[in-house]
């Protein structure tokens, strides 16, 4: 009984996450502030990157070695966070979140079929592009190591949230952070 309050407590933690996050356009001017609260925040006010972050939490936990990613994509994106502020420019930045999105929605959606396809090694630098993209966006609106100290543990605990362990549940999420891949795509473009 214990495990399913655990399970429920999860999965009501990450819909209300969604919930909080739609209104929210994909990176809303956070301004100057570089506070740990700002930081700790800026994860769940941008939907590219809360969806973004619940994938990864989602494949993780459906890979063989898939404990490695989420430090993984934690690590890249402080990187990419660090190299942002004119000195790493990727064109289409916006794009290439948007696609993140998508093809970490669809990973997510479609690993048990894709688990034993897919080299742990692959998984890393997939999870790791995405991740050094993401940073470079979030390095521009978040400064100081405050801020980045709770970007970076807020986004720690929106992946554990995500890996949830029931798998129906994990697929049709997956799927659904495809879709809405698609619909960032769009807009990106």
């Amino acid at each position: 009984m214990t495990k399913k309050m655990t399970m429920a407590r999860r999965v009501t933690l990450a819909a209300g996450m969604l919930i909080v996050a739609l209104p929210a356009a994909a990176h809303p001017g956070h301004g100057a502030d570089s506070g740990f609260v700002n930081g700790l925040l800026h994860p769940v006010t941008g939907i590219d990157h809360l969806l973004a972050l619940l994938a990864v939490g989602l494949w993780s936990r459906q890979q063989r070695h898939g404990v490695v990613l989420a430090p993984t994509f934690l690590v890249l994106m402080a990187l990419g966070a660090a190299s942002a502020g004119g000195r790493v420019a990727l064109p289409a930045l916006e794009l290439s979140i948007a696609a993140s999105v998508l093809l970490l929605g669809v990973l997510a959606a479609c690993a048990p079929a894709l688990q034993r396809r897919v080299p742990p090694e692959l998984a890393v630098v997939t999870v790791g592009a995405c991740a050094f993209v993401h940073g470079l966006a979030h390095g521009n609106e978040l400064s100081g190591m405050s801020s980045g100290a709770g970007f970076i543990l807020a986004s720690a605990l929106v992946m554990l949230a995500g890996a949830i362990p029931v798998e129906r549940l994990r697929r049709a999420l997956g799927a659904a952070i495809g879709a809405a891949g698609v619909w960032l795509v769009a807009l990106a473009a």
